[in-house]
């Protein structure tokens, strides 16, 4: 067994650090090591049990109930239910589903997005069949605009999606305007709450100015918000939470035809593992209100002392006042986001970049963690460093021609020697049988920046094809 476990340690030993606070991405970091230690023995203690039927695992149930009862506190819903999902992408997959099967009536339905809603609602349409109608946001604040929106909706409209905050500018949407355009035509309302659902209710409680955006805004039908995001429990848990429980009852699955036992579904899942549930629950316990209060505001601060930072650091901006903890930056044109991502890289921080969207120009995303609070000054630095190399090596030119083609290829049109040609000119050829990323990804970012979204797309997947594929 130990040298099974030795194994993985060392093939772990090339991830990104998940504790420590320099990864500004995917993960979250409480900084409390005994909240980390209640959650991995809990995950441990409830690693067998499965939550596909309730009944069975009576703990489970109660589990599930306490931290929808915590969250719908949280979020105002007075009666609210809910359910724990695997994250929020299926919090939101659900969300979409649920308003889909509520109107049976519609033939061909569709869901109003501001442009900035998070691109699991894209995976929702994708799965379902709801078209998205996408509505272009303020283009100084990255808000949603209300009275697009409402002209936007018809009659196959059957949701109305609002942000709080939004992931890529970590802005909040206008969620009671965005709701009364949803009441005033009977359809629902989904708040993506998944980053700002459990931070906002602890701000507000220690006194921050938070815009409404929950259950206690009229017409807000649904919220989705993740306890493995600013709970800081272990992966693969979210919350959805409606309003009522005549909401959430076309979320719900059974079959009895066939000769088996009858299916009976609140998610996606049939088999649910009840360890996230029981982490959760654990470190939610563990942590509890004061904790979450404190560490809410130590992240808030943190991210505006951040924002004010960055505007004292020469070739760089933030794109808008964070409203909760994630920061987006912006470089001048001596360098480009992508080299400066890199450089990052080289100094022990990982930050996400953000290719370009139509007129917007790509950027960086950083999302601060009470853990990321103690060392903001050497995260400040880093920036400032990085941003001065970036810029002495300038940024990365592709060349116009590649520009040209990228305009003009139809990936419908593309074999897999064509895919295979195109991933080798992106330099990501040899690393989908490696497993190894290039040292260096600013040149193959440059290349997917310039490409149209259709075409990004069907290189990633081809790449993730080969890269998913046993050595």
């Amino acid at each position: 067994m130990s040298d099974v476990l030795a194994r993985l340690w060392e093939l772990q030993r090339g991830d990104l650090p998940t504790h420590g606070g320099s990864t500004l991405a995917y993960v979250y970091d409480s900084g409390l090591a005994e909240a980390d230690e209640v959650g991995r023995e809990a995950l441990a203690l409830y690693g067998s049990t499965n939550g596909l039927d309730p009944t069975v695992f009576p703990s489970l149930r109660k589990l599930e109930n306490d931290l929808v009862g915590w969250a719908a506190r949280l979020l105002q819903g007075t009666t609210a239910v809910g359910t724990v999902t695997s994250g929020g992408t299926e919090s939101i997959l659900l969300a979409v589903q649920a308003a889909r099967d509520a109107s049976p009536d519609i033939g061909s339905p569709s869901m109003v997005l501001p442009s900035t809603a998070h691109a699991a609602f894209h995976k929702a349409a994708h799965y379902f069949g709801v078209r998205a109608v996408v509505v272009d946001v303020d283009p100084e604040t990255f808000r949603a605009r209300p009275d697009d929106m409402a002209t936007a909706c018809d009659d196959t409209t059957v949701l109305v999606v609002a942000s709080a905050p939004s992931y890529a500018h970590g802005v909040m949407d206008p969620v009671p305007a965005v709701a009364a355009v949803a009441a005033e035509r009977g359809i629902r309302c989904h708040v993506d709450a998944c980053i700002g659902g459990w931070v906002l209710p602890y701000l507000r409680l220690d006194g921050v100015d938070v815009p409404a955006f929950d259950f206690a805004v009229p017409g807000v039908t649904s919220i989705s918000v993740d306890l493995h995001k600013y709970a800081y429990t272990p992966k693969g848990a979210s919350i959805l939470l409606h309003r009522d429980a005549a909401l959430r009852r076309a979320q719900f699955f059974a079959h009895a035809d066939w000769p088996g036992y009858t299916m009976l579904n609140s998610t996606m899942q049939s088999t649910k593992s009840g360890a996230p549930v029981a982490a959760a629950w654990a470190v939610v316990q563990h942590i509890g209100d004061n904790g979450y209060r404190r560490l809410a505001r130590t992240s808030y601060d943190a991210a505006l002392r951040l924002a004010d930072a960055v505007a004292a650091i020469d070739g760089l901006s933030v794109l808008a006042a964070p409203s909760t903890t994630l920061v987006a930056l912006r470089s001048d044109e001596r360098a480009d986001v992508f080299t400066l991502a890199d450089e990052m890289a080289t100094l022990g921080w990982f930050v996400q970049p953000q290719l370009s969207f139509r007129d917007q120009a790509a950027s960086l995303h950083l999302t601060v963690s009470a853990a990321t609070a103690g060392r903001l000054d050497e995260l400040v630095q880093a920036l400032e460093t990085a941003t001065q190399a970036a810029q002495a090596v300038g940024p990365v030119r592709v060349p116009a021609e590649l520009v040209a083609a990228a305009g003009e290829l139809d990936p419908a049109t593309l074999d897999d020697a064509a895919f295979a040609g195109l991933l080798s000119l992106a330099g990501l050829a040899g690393t989908a049988t490696s497993g190894t990323l290039p040292d260096r990804m600013a040149p193959v970012n440059a290349l997917l920046d310039v490409a149209p979204p259709r075409l990004r797309e069907a290189l990633l997947i081809a790449f993730l094809d080969r890269l998913m594929r046993p050595s």
